[in-house]
């Protein structure tokens, strides 16, 4: 009984050991194959991973495809969302839910009906005002995509315009090392996260897959409606057509983006000090004088030289 026991934790051991030792064959095995990929394909096999998505992502993509039903009544109802419009904002948006126009006009009318019966049932159970929720909650429901898709559209472009001024200093200096531009842009993306890497890593694969160089930056364009960004591939346009360099485009262009965000922070500390100055006038100033006028009232009635003591 004894030797079955020892024999059963040499083979367990050996197992383990061999097991390690074939994971390890695998893993090396593996990342010779994914260098040789990346070697022939010129693709990034090391990026970054894609983040998972969240748990409030997945549940919106769940609910979603129940709007699918209502798709033909809501795009027959746009009001405020025609198809080009909702097209356009998605595009910008990044579509982060994964939604079709049809499909976003569906969840429109979905949305609509939900806040109906959630209007329905606060008026049964009596809640207070629940009948103007009747009206508000169905309006609410219906424009709550609308406003949520073309939030997420100016946040992104705002994070486009945020990233670009370094984007275009380390692509510059790559440049001007001697590196070609569509092999500049495969490696300087890849220390870049968000939108700027997403739109760059889709145009070098429009280019990889034969898209003429001036229709992927139209394609750009077209996708992002961010002044500095369409200043950016337009003169990239212009540079390839005129023959500028375009190491000195990419340092042209940082240079003016920081300049004139520069402005803009000038521009918005002026239009700060009268917004100050109009709360301070009729918010603070009148709580103080308030406050001083109630303590001297107050001395005034209980202090020791209040007025009550002039009669005694």
């Amino acid at each position: 009984m004894d030797a079955l026991i020892i024999l059963c934790v040499i083979l367990f051991w050996f197992t383990i050991v061999l097991t390690i030792r074939h994971l390890s064959v695998y893993m090396k095995d593996k990342r010779l194959l994914l260098e040789h990929v990346s070697e022939v394909t010129h693709t990034d096999t090391f990026a970054k991973p894609k983040q998972r998505v969240s748990k409030r992502v997945s549940v919106i993509q769940k609910v979603t495809k129940y709007a699918d039903e209502f798709s033909d009544l809501g795009q027959r109802i746009n009001f405020f969302s025609e198809n080009q419009d909702v097209a356009v904002w998605l595009k910008k948006s990044g579509n982060i839910y994964q939604l079709t126009v049809p499909r976003f006009q569906g969840l429109k009318i979905f949305m609509l009906i939900v806040g109906f019966f959630a209007g329905m049932l606060g008026f049964i159970i009596g809640l207070p005002f629940s009948q103007y929720g009747l009206i508000l909650l169905p309006l609410l429901g219906y424009f709550i995509p609308i406003m949520v898709v073309r939030l997420q559209a100016k946040k992104r472009q705002e994070a486009l315009r945020l990233d670009l001024p370094d984007f275009l200093d380390t692509i510059s200096t790559s440049l001007q090392a001697g590196v070609s531009l569509d092999q500049a842009l495969k490696e300087v993306i890849r220390f870049f996260d968000g939108p700027l890497r997403e739109e760059f890593s889709r145009f070098n694969y429009e280019i990889d897959l034969g898209v003429p160089r001036d229709t992927a930056y139209r394609n750009l364009l077209e996708r992002n409606d961010n002044q500095e960004f369409q200043g950016l591939i337009k003169a990239l346009i212009q540079g390839q057509k005129l023959g500028v360099p375009i190491a000195t485009t990419f340092k042209v262009q940082a240079e003016a983006l920081r300049q004139l965000r520069e402005e803009q922070i000038k521009e918005l500390a002026a239009k700060a000090s009268p917004k100050v100055t109009l709360v301070t006038t009729f918010i603070v100033a009148p709580v103080s004088i308030l406050i001083i006028a109630g303590l001297m009232l107050l001395n005034l009635i209980y202090g020791e030289n209040s007025i009550f003591t002039l009669f005694n």
